[in-house]
């Protein structure tokens, strides 16, 4: 019974704050209401988490990428005026989709996009995918990219898919990186450094809720009235302990106003409890709710707002217009907004100074001096830099894998070694079947030299017949005449 399951949800109902905390059953899980072992989104069980980044010049940017070994329920709700998103119409519950593979947030905004061809090689390699034809599998990677274009340098050094496959290879269910790493890395708001946060919480019964952001908003996550964080409020325990209302001589918030108009801030959030398609909607449209307490203003038409939600949970799924459900999915979605708040709070917490690019602590020192587990967030957690080797690396995995030829084209006989391309500008490649494709310095396909031969004949021969037709015809026209 669904009731039975979650009855320990429904006693979790106000977390953060207002939060009732009960006892667990399980030994391995904290107390309802308190945040998990690594106070992660891997928290959640079914959930991973891969990151890559460079800062070295001109480089300020990277990759992030949510993984779900077990393809799980998704959906997603996008609210700012200016996204960078790609594959969210396959979330919608009105669409046959049945889940996803993975996410990803990224940077290099329309252009990082491309990075999930990498990931959903790594996944295809893997055999991860919904089934199609023989043998075959469609990874399904929604994204979301953040604007971070530039901020290294050049706006043309952006992630690739070669970024995306070697995020894909670091995911682990383990502690998550923090601060200005993976697709953060770029990252900046309120005239602030931005980067990655993640934050979660049990609710009981050995259900999690997890949230994982990358803070880049056009707003301000710092009250200008007295410097504070906004959403240090919903912190769980003495998960921000040390932290203190900045000193009022260091209480000067930059303007918002000079900021650039290309921003975003985007989520994931997830949990193990069963949800239908159109409850996971709900969670992602719900989980903006922690966005707004915890940056102003948001959803600008500056900002790509975008948020994500996943239900790794097996099971019979809860229902959005069951009134048995109601409590319970309440329950995970006011905690899926609460944890989303205190993401970000860590996310900006986290961060680092960088080049003229002032993080918050850097800003008010007397806020974080006692936070002793800030350095735990920003170094506990795999988030490998992206260097000439490992970019080299995934190059060759990513090469492009040789087109079958038609079966029984050759009748099982050898095929003979193509020539050589001609001199010029056409250059010829072959693939380990015998397959040749040409293609001009332009990078456009063209017809290679054995076909532009068959076609050159055969318009001879066309020509050629169209002329003795016509000397026919002529002739039995002069007979009539004579008769």
């Amino acid at each position: 019974m669904k009731s039975s399951r979650f009855a320990a949800i429904a006693a979790a109902a106000l977390v953060c704050p207002g939060l009732v905390l009960v006892g667990s059953p399980a030994s391995a899980n904290p107390a309802a209401g308190a945040p998990g072992a690594h106070n992660a989104i891997t928290d959640v069980p079914g959930i991973q988490v891969g990151q890559v980044q460079s800062d070295t010049a001109p480089y300020l940017t990277g990759t992030s990428v949510v993984y779900m070994p077990q393809m799980s329920v998704a959906s997603v709700d996008q609210r700012g005026g200016a996204p960078a998103t790609k594959e969210t119409d396959l979330l919608s519950p009105l669409n046959s989709n049945p889940g996803v593979n993975a996410i990803q947030l990224g940077g290099s905004s329309m252009y990082g996009l491309s990075a999930t061809n990498g990931i959903i090689r790594w996944l295809e390699d893997r055999g991860e995918g919904v089934r199609v034809g023989a043998g075959g599998v469609a990874p399904i990677v929604p994204a979301a990219d953040i604007f971070d274009l530039g901020r290294g340098g050049d706006p043309k050094a952006r992630t690739s898919a070669e970024w995306g496959y070697l995020a894909a290879q670091a995911t682990s269910d383990g502690p998550v990186r923090q601060g200005g790493v993976g697709g953060g890395t770029g990252a900046r708001g309120g005239g602030l450094r931005g980067g990655v946060g993640t934050a979660s919480v049990h609710l009981g019964d050995g259900i999690y809720v997890g949230a994982m952001v990358i803070v880049n908003p056009a707003g301000s996550p710092v009250d200008p009235a007295d410097c504070t964080l906004y959403g240090v409020k919903f912190g769980i325990g003495n998960e921000f302990a040390g932290y203190k209302a900045p000193k009022k001589k260091e209480c000067n918030p930059p303007s918002t106003a000079a900021q650039q108009p290309a921003n975003t801030t985007i989520a994931v959030v997830a949990t193990n409890a069963p949800l239908e398609k159109a409850a996971a909607q709900r969670m992602s449209g719900n989980a903006h709710d922690g966005m707004a307490r915890a940056i102003s203003p948001i959803h600008t038409l500056g900002d790509g707002d975008t948020v994500f939600a996943v239900s790794t949970g097996k099971g019979e799924a809860l229902q959005i217009n069951d009134p048995a459900d109601t409590r319970q999915l309440n329950a995970i979605f006011n905690a899926g907004a609460s944890t989303l708040a205190r993401a970000i709070a860590k996310a900006v917490l986290s961060s680092e100074s960088i080049g003229n690019t002032t993080s918050y602590c850097d800003r008010y020192p007397s806020a974080c001096k006692g936070m002793k587990q800030l350095k735990q967030w920003r170094t506990q957690g795999n988030a490998p830099d992206v260097t000439p080797e490992t970019f080299a690396q995934a190059t060759q995995a990513l090469a492009q894998t040789p087109v079958p030829a038609p079966a029984g084209a050759d009748n099982g006989k050898p095929k003979p070694k193509p020539k050589a391309a001609p001199a010029g500008n056409t250059t010829q490649q072959e693939s380990q079947n015998g397959m040749v494709l040409a293609s001009d310095n332009t990078g456009g396909p063209t017809l290679s030299t054995g076909v532009t031969t068959g076609l050159l004949a055969a318009g001879i021969l066309g020509v050629g017949l169209l002329g003795m037709h016509l000397r026919g015809r002529r002739r039995g026209q002069a007979s009539d005449q004579l008769a």
